[in-house]
């Protein structure tokens, strides 16, 4: 019955070593490629930030001025002006939508890059480990355990972080 038990042991902890576990979340962000990244994100976030409060700006001047004025302007000069209104209303809204879509296709396109290189420093790491298999162990990343081989500071080393 010991043999059996030692045997059983034995089994089970060399599937366990098979498997190995790394917290992605706390991986990308410490990646010297990530923090330029969320720089570059930034500054085109700025710049479409002052082009929309520049146009939402020139839409509430008008507004306010167009109000003040409509009683003494004519219903043909009011109703000119109530469309423009509209117009810039629509404009300022397809700003927003674009503006989102663009921030969106960029971050994207800045993270895949990133992603990539620490998916294959992991995959290294953890052939180098003899691992079969790799959780991520963030949270919501699936594992409701985490006692494996930890690849994290074997990662930032392939990495060359600190």
């Amino acid at each position: 019955m010991r043999k059996l038990r030692n045997l059983f042991l034995a089994n089970v902890t060399a599937q366990a070593q098979e498997v190995a576990h790394i917290n992605v979340s706390e991986l990308i962000p410490a990646m010297p490629e990530s923090k330029a990244a969320k720089t570059e994100l930034e500054k085109k976030s700025s710049t479409l930030d002052a082009s929309y409060k520049t146009m939402v700006t020139e839409y509430q001047t008008k507004l306010t001025k167009y109000q003040n004025e409509a009683p003494t302007a004519g219903d043909t000069v009011n109703e000119t002006r109530g469309k423009e209104i509209q117009d810039m209303q629509e404009r300022i809204m397809l700003f927003e939508k674009n503006a989102e879509k663009e921030l969106g296709e960029k971050q994207l396109a800045l993270m895949k890059p990133i992603m990539d290189k620490a998916h294959a420093a992991i995959q290294k790491v953890a052939r180098a480990k003899g691992a079969k298999y790799v959780l991520d162990s963030s949270i919501g990343g699936g594992v409701i355990m985490a006692d494996g081989i930890d690849l994290m500071a074997d990662v930032k080393k392939e990495l060359k972080i600190n």
